[in-house]
């Protein structure tokens, strides 16, 4: 049973109990954690999670309860989603993402063997890269290149003399070329979606849009790649200026933000064409899969506790907000503001349950300001808005 908004309808977080169980949860293991700092309060509040989320589990169709840690970095998430399979990319990236925890742990010695083999990796592949690109995108790749290799220089030096303090910023300006290069070698866009679907805006690539509000701005990548339908809606509607002016309808400071409800009785973006609500479907990509699926929550799957290629791991998650018909979204999106440290990956019961399409990756400071009744004073496409089709 879902409840109800007096106006809207729609499903928001916390309107299913399930949801709301995790969201209280959640809360509950943060109250807890700041009660004490001693090891035997974590060690509670570890084992109350875990019997609570197993009591969540008791459906035949729940996936098995997951091990690993959620990785919580929005720009790690984001670069795995790209649609790409250059392994030797991929060893770089994740050798850069483990140093700033390589630092924490003191261990130098690997350190400077992972380095090493960075700027070897790129001596032996940086031909094969470069040739893998298509040809108008080889010169850009090869400055990117460059680059990357050049930013190497202060990191190495940082990891000589221990300086613990510069190796995170250092390492992660290096990983933003990696992610550049990575970006320049998706050729075209890897897949169609549904026929069902193809008439709706699509976003076939990725695009940045600037929030600005009364307390600040923030940046959103937003995502096609994984959610090419939701993206597409999203990114028509900013550039319809549909978003300037709305406020946040919905909010709980630690837990979500929630706007794009347009004034009087209706609750999404009306077609001028059609005279109705445009709605889109939920989408969502699973790890091992080019396409997203379409149509069906991971909870009416039996896919629960599977992790998405965009989860609700990151403060600052944008997702659809969509009624009790997870087919219904249209124009009011919610931002994710809860990050717990004691939520396993796929233990999030958001995931594959809404439609993620983007994060906040800048501007996170302004998150932390707004309030329910909070005015969004413009939402602009900064980058990437030729990748848009099927715009009405």
């Amino acid at each position: 049973m879902l409840i109800p908004n007096l106006k809207h309808h729609d499903r928001s977080p916390d309107h299913n109990p399930n949801h709301n169980l995790d969201y209280m949860i959640a809360h509950f293991m943060q109250s807890l954690s700041t009660i004490s700092n001693g090891l035997l309060t974590m060690a509670i509040a570890m084992m109350i999670t875990i019997s609570l989320s197993l009591s969540l589990a008791i459906a035949p169709a729940v996936a098995a309860l997951p091990t690993k840690s959620a990785i919580k970095d929005a720009r790690i998430i984001l670069r795995n989603a790209l649609p790409i399979d250059n392994e030797s990319l991929r060893d770089i990236q994740r050798t850069l993402e483990q140093m700033p925890r390589q630092v924490n742990l003191k261990r130098w010695s690997s350190l400077k063997r992972d380095i090493e083999t960075i700027n070897k990796n790129l001596v032996r592949n940086q031909a094969s890269v470069i040739s893998e690109a298509v040809s108008d995108r080889r010169d850009l790749i090869t400055a990117h290149l460059t680059s990357l290799t050049n930013s190497l220089v202060p990191l190495q030096e940082a990891i000589e003399i221990k300086d613990r303090n510069s190796i995170k910023a250092l390492s992660e300006k290096a990983l933003d070329y990696v992610g550049l290069i990575e970006a320049d070698l998706i050729a075209s866009f890897p897949y169609e979606v549904p026929a069902k679907y193809a008439q709706l805006p699509q976003l076939k690539g990725r695009a940045l849009v600037e929030l600005v509000t009364e307390k600040g701005n923030a940046i959103i990548t937003v995502d096609g790649y994984s959610a090419p339908v939701n993206a597409g809606q999203f990114i028509d509607l900013v550039q319809k200026g549909f978003y300037d002016g709305l406020t946040f309808t919905r909010a709980d400071e630690n837990y979500y933000l929630q706007t794009g409800d347009p004034e009087g009785a209706i609750d999404g973006y009306i077609d001028p064409q059609t005279g109705k609500e445009r709605n889109v479907p939920m989408e969502v990509r699973l790890p091992d899969q080019k396409v997203p699926l379409y149509g069906k929550t991971f909870e009416e799957m039996g896919l629960t506790g599977t992790l998405p290629v965009l989860p609700f791991a990151a403060f600052g998650t944008v997702a659809m907000a969509h009624p009790a018909d997870a087919n219904a979204g249209s124009s009011q999106f919610f931002i994710y503001l809860f990050e717990s440290e004691l939520t396993p990956a796929g233990l999030n019961l958001l995931d594959g349950n809404y439609t993620v399409f983007g994060y906040v990756t800048d501007g996170k400071e302004t998150l932390d300001k707004l309030r329910l009744g909070d005015k969004v004073l413009s939402a602009k496409v900064i980058s990437g808005a030729e990748n848009l089709v099927n715009a009405s």
